[in-house]
């Protein structure tokens, strides 16, 4: 039966250059004689390490505990000894430094002990925490952690996407894993399915991985009865189909607005390699260690691999055969991808595809012209955006003017560069603007924190001032009251009478002076009486 699929706006049709590296099946790259595991993998709080240097770690061995509920954890990539725990260049194109465990492999490559997980008898909190702590996270890109997305409604979700499209251009690594392990990915969709109790799945392939959907609808006849609500649907090639408000709109005919969540609008997606990677946590008791990088570009033999994170690039590079012209090593395709500050950089969850680049295969971009307002680049924004005015407002440094225009709803596809006769690098813009606006914040947000804090020391200090004069007024008042009694006790004392209680405190200190005085002049009266000289009382 066919299904009726949408259309989203935009989109361009770049050539895909995905033949060559799905020619041979998917190799197995050697362990390398270090592995730089980078602790921070994931959206989130940086994990915290769990090991020390000295320490003999086994595969899967969980080396980084989750900071928090909004991150993930991480593991070792084989069994050996972690020889430090220090600051290495992450693989970003900024060439900062992160947290990293360095093992030396040991050549066994020994697993921890696992057991399959008994997910449905666990309670939804449990079977979050643990896909958290067993690392999965979104292998498209996103790297967002999976079991903060597995959360199910009161009513459960009416569809649930898994995102084989890969739509950008030399990435076959989700290609390759739908022909050779497709039951493991639909075993990990209908467990997905189970936990957000979804009505239906649908599975969305590009048309132009037609071995990819024959392997995919035989893996659901092999399933049976299980896969009755699960559908294997090809969607037409264009670029960005993978996107996943794209592939929503072409699989449901749901158009998620700006601002909003699929979830909210009863979709949820995950990508078919997380889908599998929560099927081996779940069903094998596996953590993810390692993930499926495409190696492609200006290399002699394009392929897929299976590569364990902390492998450095250049190893898997060498097994494609770089060519002697290779200049730059970028993470993912030409159009979303990030330029490497060099090739030893460790491979990430977040490691799709190792693009070697040169400058016959990506020549310098032609020089920047002034924009002249053509609107191809809104014809061609799968977002629904006006690119043209946030780039105006991007360079201007008017950062708010492009917020208003939706500048954070943009998914950096990079369709309006791609279209624009200006050679405007119209992504570098938005990046920019989104950098500076999220720097700013961070600012304001500190400095809303240190004004609250210099408040709530003035507040304290006048509250401190205020108990102290009440405490004296206190210890005045007490003491006044005392010297008045004992005063009006002397009085009474001395005319024999019964001390006269005195309500007013300031006639008690008159009535004590005066007692004092005359206290005084009867000492001097007795003295003088004593000393006078015997004519003078003669």
């Amino acid at each position: 039966m066919l299904r009726q699929l949408f259309k989203f706006n935009g989109g361009i049709k770049p050539p895909t250059h995905k033949t060559d590296s799905t020619r041979e099946s998917i190799g197995i790259v050697p362990l390398p004689a270090e592995l730089v595991i980078p602790l921070h993998q994931s959206v989130g709080g940086p994990p915290h390490p769990l090991v020390k240097a000295g320490e003999a770690v086994k595969k899967g061995q969980r080396i980084g505990a989750a900071d928090g509920n909004v991150s993930s954890a991480i593991h070792a990539s084989t069994s050996g000894r972690v020889t430090a725990v220090e600051m290495r260049t992450m693989a970003h194109s900024s060439g900062l430094s992160a947290l990293c465990v360095v093992i030396e492999p040991d050549g066994r490559d020994e697993w921890i002990e696992t057991s399959p997980v008994r997910w449905h008898s666990l309670p939804p909190d449990e079977l979050r925490d643990t896909l958290r702590d067993a690392g999965v996270v979104g292998l498209g890109g996103a790297v967002f952690p999976s079991h903060l997305k597995v959360k199910a409604g009161r009513e459960g979700l009416k569809h649930l996407v898994i995102n084989g499209a890969e739509c950008e251009p030399f990435i076959t690594c989700d290609d390759m894993q739908m022909r050779e392990r497709g039951s493991a990915v639909l075993k990990g969709a209908l467990i997905l399915g189970e936990i957000l109790q979804a009505g239906e799945i649908l599975v969305g392939i590009e048309d132009n991985k037609p071995e990819a959907v024959a392997a995919m609808q035989a893996a659901k006849l092999a399933l049976g009865e299980k896969a009755a609500r699960l559908s294997v649907v090809p969607i037409p090639t264009r670029y960005p189909a993978g996107g996943a408000k794209q592939l929503i709109r072409v699989l449901t005919g749901i158009e998620v607005p700006h601002g909003q969540r699929s979830t909210d609008y009863g979709v949820q997606c995950f990508n078919s390699g997380t889908a599998c990677a929560i099927y081996e946590a779940l069903e094998l008791g596996r953590p993810m260690v390692s993930r499926i990088v495409t190696v492609a570009g200006n290399v002699d033999r394009p392929r897929n691999y299976e590569v364990l994170f902390g492998t450095p690039m250049r190893d898997v590079i060498a097994l494609a055969g770089p060519r002697p012209d290779s200049d730059r090593v970028i993470m993912g395709g030409p159009m979303m991808g990030f330029l490497m500050p060099n090739d030893a950089v460790p491979v990430i969850k977040a490691t799709n595809c190792i693009l070697v680049g040169s400058k016959a295969l990506f020549p310098p971009p032609p020089p920047e012209m002034p924009c002249i307002r053509c609107g191809e680049c809104a014809k061609a924004c799968p977002a629904d955006l006006q690119p043209f005015e946030m780039y105006w407002h991007s360079r201007a440094r008017l950062f708010g003017k492009a917020q208003e225009y939706h500048l954070f709803d943009c998914i950096e596809c990079g369709c309006c560069a791609y279209v624009c006769p200006s050679n405007i690098p119209l992504v570098d813009y938005y990046r920019f603007a989104k950098s500076e606006i999220w720097a700013r914040e961070t600012e304001k947000e500190a400095a809303d924190a240190a004004r609250e804090r210099y408040e709530f020391r003035l507040l304290r200090d006048e509250r401190e001032k205020q108990e102290k004069a009440a405490k004296l007024a206190a210890k005045a008042a007490a003491t006044k009251a005392k010297l008045a009694e004992e005063a009006a006790g002397r009085n009474a004392a001395a005319e024999g009478e019964a001390p006269a209680v005195i309500d007013d405190p300031k006639k008690a200190l008159i009535a004590e002076a005066l007692a004092r005085v005359t206290a005084q002049q009867s000492l001097i009266a007795s003295t003088t009486k004593v000393d006078e000289p015997p004519e003078a009382q003669a």
